[in-house]
């Protein structure tokens, strides 16, 4: 585990992961799940089995919403597939399988709900124990989606960083293992495997822009890191340029970017519940990251969000939550300040699927009053 002021940076032994992953050696497996990347993965086992599907995530062209945006080479990594709905299922997935070969038997970790419902999900899936901590104000469905898996649930008085320390105290107290983002190294290593399946499925060439939705900061870093991973073992020979995503009314990590580089907590205010973070606990790194990759930092109102909501759907059929579309919300801003050109290629990440919180995609829709039950009715309303 890491120490309370940083996360800690995972290393390989490259050599043999150069030998053990190829083109050729990915090329002869399906295109099934993360654990292709075994060798750049901190488990022991030469083989996983796990119950359900982790990874292996649609990489969609999107044809209409490049027309939207003029971006002819425009990508959308959606994860709002995933078992659980978001992408945190890649991590909870390394942080089961880590604690379980560590000699654990109950894992826990605080969250504002995707990472709680991914890590109650998915240790449903394998009848490992896991107790979670969340602050009061997550959403409903996230909240009903940790019971109906069985999860010990303990909703904090509080906010998402009181939860946050309540968690790393009772796991030290009790033995649990901690899955806390920004706290377990190895969530950052199973978040990377998103980038790595991105270069696969854009032929074993590295995107030239990334956009990541970031709150504490891990997914960026993930995806940061499995794009050096890739370049360490000569799979790729480039870097893309990332740029973080973040809520207009939580931007402690855009702050720090633009500033000295040292994270100080802000008060959070957002609909956007996934990235909405008083003191990122990854934020250190991803400000690191984010400097090496050449990128840059976008803030995104809680209005930006969702008119990529609708965007987004409307265009792909993809419904993602405010955080999952904060990433094509700060492409359009982007757009239009000239710094995303139509000739790159642009990938944007859908995080989390806006089943998940439904009470927010509503505030960007109007619902219809109810017609009468007649054909003259539906004529007078859509104007036929």
């Amino acid at each position: 585990m890491c120490g309370d002021l940083a996360t800690l940076r995972v290393s390989y032994n490259y050599d043999a992961a150069r030998r053990a992953l190829t083109r050729e050696s990915l090329g002869a497996q399906p295109f099934s799940d993360q654990w292709r990347y075994l060798p750049l993965l901190p488990l022991k086992a030469s083989t996983v089995s796990f119950p359900l599907r982790v990874g292996a995530t649609p990489l969609y062209p999107v044809p209409r919403l490049r027309q939207a945006l003029g971006l002819e080479r425009l990508w959308v990594k959606d994860d709002s597939g995933s078992p659980s709905g978001s992408l945190k299922d890649r991590a909870s997935a390394v942080a089961i399988l880590k604690g379980r070969e560590l000699g654990f038997e109950t894992i826990a970790t605080a969250s504002t709900g995707n990472a709680a419902a991914s890590l109650a999900c998915l240790s449903a899936s394998l009848g490992i124990r896991c107790r979670i901590f969340v602050p009061e104000s997550a959403p409903a469905a996230k909240m009903v989606q940790l019971l109906v898996f069985g999860a010990d649930v303990l909703p904090v008085q509080g906010t998402y960083d009181d939860a946050f320390q309540l968690c790393i105290e009772a796991c030290r107290e009790f033995g649990w293992y901690n899955r806390n983002t920004g706290y377990n190294p190895y969530m950052v290593e199973g978040k990377k495997t998103v980038s790595m399946e991105i270069v696969e499925q854009l032929g074993s060439e590295p995107p030239d822009l990334v956009v990541v939705p970031v709150g504490d900061g891990c997914i960026l870093s993930g995806v940061w890191k499995g794009f050096v991973d890739l370049k360490r073992i000569g799979l790729i020979d480039r870097l893309p340029r990332l740029v973080a995503a973040q809520a207009q009314g939580s931007q402690a990590i855009k702050q720090a970017f633009e500033g000295d580089g040292m994270i100080r907590p802000v008060k959070p205010s957002t609909i956007a519940d996934s990235i909405s973070v008083s003191l990122p606990r990854n934020g250190i790194m991803a400000v690191q990251d984010l400097k090496a990759s050449g990128g840059s930092a976008v803030a995104v109102s809680d209005a930006e969000m969702l008119e990529a909501m609708k965007l987004l759907g409307r265009t792909s059929g993809i419904f993602g939550e405010p955080a999952g579309v904060a990433a094509l919300a700060a492409l359009i801003k982007l757009r239009s300040r000239r710094e995303a050109s139509s000739n790159e290629r642009v990938v944007i990440m859908v995080t989390g699927t806006g089943l998940k919180d439904v009470d927010s995609g509503r505030k960007g829709v109007a619902v219809p009053r109810p017609v009468q039950c007649s054909l003259e009715a539906v004529k007078v309303r859509l104007g036929i």
